[in-house]
């Protein structure tokens, strides 16, 4: 086995294609070999904000033609883009921080590339949402990836209300002007028990992550104004096993999580006891985290 991994002497298809690339959140080191391997080789690099990604490409001495992409002109990019495309250039596809068309623009343009005809390729790696749940310990079951809040509060709380009974684990983004709104209606909403996993800036200098129920957020934010800044993952625990699952829905969700993955048990034990779905699956899910 060789002592370094070099480059891809190809990185890119034969056939002239959309790369959608994953870059750092904030940590330059966390660039893929694959993804710089394809910046320096395509023609075009579509970009959220290009001074922004410029800074980024410039850092890894990368020097590449640019657009931009961004949510007042995805649909008018799109249309040049796939010209480039049609014309038989590589064109890559990066957002300010993460993995683009995640609750950032890029998800029509992708579409529309798809719709015309041309490969679409994913070159993964860093992605806030994941990187947020995978340390927060509540994704066991699975998880809803929501993203962004609506900014108007109605909305925002009837959002919220329609996911107080979800049994997995929840990921959302939010912007610092709105953190401690959102926090405080999710504390309505969900009740001050419900876990909370905040985290702020990761894989930046000032990081933070903390998890904590919602009755301790307000002080949390409260102790220190340098809280209140960067950008937000929130991860939030899945509702509890509710009460009043009869004996029998129990007993047969018990006999079929022996033999079956969590899921299928629970859905099998609804169809055969008439008990709620997402009530057994609930309770699979402590089960499990009893075992």
């Amino acid at each position: 086995m060789p002592a370094t991994v070099p480059l891809p002497d190809r990185p890119l298809s034969s056939t002239p294609s959309l790369y959608v690339v994953a870059t750092p959140l904030g940590n330059l080191h966390d660039i893929t070999l694959r993804a710089l391997a394809a910046l320096a080789a395509v023609d075009v690099v579509a970009a959220e904000d290009t001074r922004h990604s410029q800074r980024l490409l410039d850092a890894y001495g990368l020097k590449v033609r640019m657009m931009a992409v961004h949510q007042h002109n995805e649909q008018a990019a799109a249309g040049q883009l796939i010209e480039h495309l049609a014309a038989g250039r590589h064109v890559a596809l990066i957002t300010d921080a993460g993995t683009p068309a995640v609750s950032d623009p890029g998800a029509r343009l992708v579409a529309r590339v798809r719709d015309a005809g041309h490969p679409v390729v994913p070159l993964p790696g860093p992605c806030a949402a994941v990187a947020a749940l995978s340390v927060s310990g509540f994704a066991e079951g699975g998880f809803r990836f929501v993203g962004f809040l609506s900014a108007k509060s109605g909305a925002r709380r009837a959002a919220l209300s329609a996911l107080r009974d979800e049994p997995d684990a929840m990921v959302f983004y939010e912007a610092p002007h709105r953190i401690r709104e959102c926090v405080a209606d999710m504390q309505d909403i969900f009740g001050g028990e419900r876990e909370l996993l905040i985290a702020r800036e990761m894989t930046k200098l000032h990081e933070q992550i903390v998890r904590m129920p919602l009755a301790d957020t307000d002080a949390w934010f409260a102790a220190d104004a340098n809280r209140l800044r960067g950008e937000f993952v929130l991860v939030l625990a899945g509702a509890p096993v509710r009460a009043g699952l009869e004996a029998d829905a129990l007993r047969v969700l018990d006999l079929l999580l022996a033999e079956l993955p969590l899921k299928t048990a629970a859905s099998l034990a609804a169809e055969i006891t008439g008990a709620p779905r997402k009530a057994l699956y609930a309770q699979a899910l402590q089960s499990r985290r009893e075992e």
